[in-house]
């Protein structure tokens, strides 16, 4: 057979409520960004709903970051951004009420400086929650996203490993300091190459209520979708997928096992490009309050920016 396309029939096989979509040159649009999300609202029989019908499981994408948006929109806060790829997004869920979420910005903000960033500013990420459920309003967080510039490296590989070093350290030390803040605190996302938006939302609900997936401005030549259907985890805005580095379907039920094993093995980062103080901050990478999926995630994500390749880790 004659093909003119990478697609090959014999490999066809389901990933139900799982997609992806990308350029195969590189190529950045919103078309990439409607693709996945058309998609996703076509996999809505995957993703569970409780007896409020409008408040789903979780629902999200993850695409590049669109430089040129951000630029604009935080021109207008009075923030300057430096060129593509030189500084971090994070995406951020705060706690809704206003001295809680304070203190914990407080101690984001001094997390940022300590590990050598500098803070550029905050954007509120402008949602619209008549499209939401009530169970999912009355557990919602305050988004928001910063923008930080590392000042003492250029190295984009170097600049990832320290975005994600700040995001795992500031989750596990607010949640430390403010335990009510467990579900509430969560920075979904924080890297200089890629960002999520996502939810206790049901796929149809995802477009809408993140204002910024209906910008034209707002491009990628990769998107990543996810519908979750919950089994041994409850509904969190936090549990939503995709996470930074994968989509994944079901619950596997060893969670205690798997984080006991990956405990065992931390000792072999040492030889991974992260530095002794990064490791220290970075550690422990998985945690059995989190779902399989978050925990499968987190050490995917440790081992491609500690230098392996994605093949590699995988296997």
């Amino acid at each position: 057979m004659d093909r003119k396309t990478l697609y090959t029939p014999e490999h066809e096989h389901d990933s139900c409520g799982i997609g992806f979509v990308a350029h195969l040159k590189g190529k950045a649009s919103c078309g990439i960004i409607d693709d996945a999300i058309t998609m996703l609202q076509n996999m809505e029989h995957r993703g569970g709903t409780g007896a409020d019908e409008n408040s789903g499981d979780g629902a999200g994408i993850l695409i590049q970051i669109p430089h040129r948006f951000f630029k604009e929109e935080c021109s207008k806060l009075g923030l300057k951004l430096p060129t593509a790829k030189e500084y971090g997004v994070g995406m951020t869920f705060f706690p809704p009420e206003p001295v809680l979420r304070e203190k914990c910005r407080k101690e984001l903000n001094k997390y940022i400086r300590n590990l050598g960033f500098e803070l550029l500013g905050y954007r509120k990420v402008p949602t619209i929650q008549g499209t939401v459920g009530e169970i999912a309003l009355s557990v919602e967080p305050v988004t928001e996203q910063f923008f930080v510039r590392f000042t003492k490296e250029t190295n984009p590989d170097a600049l990832e490993r320290r975005l994600c070093v700040l995001r795992k350290y500031a989750n596990r030390t607010i949640h430390e300091l403010y335990d009510q803040t467990f579900d509430s605190f969560y920075i979904a996302s924080c890297s200089a190459k890629t960002i999520v938006y996502k939810g206790q939302l049901t796929t149809s609900q995802l477009k809408p209520y993140f204002m910024d997936l209906s910008d034209k401005r707002v491009i990628s030549a990769l998107a990543l979708v996810h519908s979750r259907f919950s089994t041994n985890t409850s509904p969190k805005w936090k549990l939503a997928q995709p996470f930074r580095y994968i989509a994944h379907n079901g619950e596997i039920n060893t969670i205690q096992g798997n984080v006991n094993w990956m405990k065992s093995k931390a000792t072999l980062l040492k030889n991974s490009l992260f530095t002794p103080e990064e490791l220290e901050l970075l550690l422990p990478i998985c945690d059995s309050n989190r779902s399989d999926s978050s925990n499968l995630d987190n050490v995917v994500e440790v081992l491609t920016l500690s230098g392996r390749s994605m093949a590699h880790v995988m296997m």
